[in-house]
């Protein structure tokens, strides 16, 4: 790529991440879903719930806060991926990306721009979760500095989430889809070990919960809030892999789009 291509690329990812988190930001009925789902569900989890942290067996020593704290960090993630990929069906569906595509030479710059804009979105919610956690009287272990794993992670969630929602919504470009987007992610953040740890699930629910991803995403994330780093190489790993398989799946999803014509 040239030095004028790469100047060129540039402008139309920051394009694309300024008008997407601009309009995420000030306007009501997207920005208030953003704040206000996971701080629903971290005051539902980790106050209604909170007597679950006297289960024989439960042993998370920063308490039912912090431990669901991790979980609603993650779900913030993977949902702000998934809401930006409703704005990007929403641009498919008013016909704005049909001229965002005719305007970059660099088509794969629009990915990378709603990438980008599904980042600083989460990163808002992901700076008030974490004040709100502390307010509330959340523990730390260790010196705090594995917390940086825990939003590490949380941040290659939110990209396989997003690449997985544009390619849903390249595909189909109505926010019709939305569900589709929507509803694996969330049986994915569910079908795992939400309320109590892995150890305390039985049946078919434990079989299923080994074999997430999700699992493992929350049982290093955990870790990291209680000062240690079990389980960190998998999770990485796997939200590593999920990035290159959904990247893939979104760029054969704009591949599609542009051969219908955007």
């Amino acid at each position: 790529m040239t030095s004028d291509g790469f100047r060129s690329y540039r402008s139309v990812v920051l394009g694309v991440a300024w008008r997407t988190v601009h309009n995420a930001l000030t306007t009501p009925n997207l920005v208030i879903p953003t704040l206000a789902f996971p701080f629903f569900f971290f005051l539902a989890f980790a106050g209604g719930l909170s007597q679950l942290s006297h289960l024989p067996g439960f042993h998370f020593p920063e308490g039912y806060t912090s431990f669901q704290f991790v979980f609603v960090m993650l779900q913030s993630a993977a949902f702000g991926g998934v809401f930006t990929g409703f704005g990007i069906a929403r641009d498919f569906e008013y016909g704005f990306a049909r001229r965002l595509m005719l305007a970059a030479p660099h088509r794969s710059a629009l990915v990378v721009g709603y990438a980008v804009a599904a980042v600083i979105r989460w990163l808002v919610v992901a700076v008030l979760l974490t004040v709100a956690g502390f307010a509330v009287g959340m523990g730390v272990g260790g010196g705090g500095v594995e917390l940086i794993g825990l939003y590490g992670l949380a941040l290659i969630v939110n990209s396989a989430a997003l690449l997985w929602s544009a390619g849903i919504a390249m595909r189909f470009r109505t926010i019709q889809a939305g569900p589709a987007m929507q509803m694996p992610v969330f049986l994915a953040l569910f079908f795992a070990p939400v309320y109590v740890p892995l150890s305390l699930l039985s049946g078919w629910i434990h079989a299923v919960a080994r074999g997430n991803p999700v699992t493992y995403f929350l049982e290093a994330g955990r870790s990291f809030v209680s000062g240690e780093a079990a389980y960190a190489g998998v999770a990485f790993g796997a939200a590593f892999a999920l990035v290159a398989f959904f990247g893939l799946w979104a760029l054969r999803g704009l591949h599609k789009a542009e051969a219908a014509g955007g």
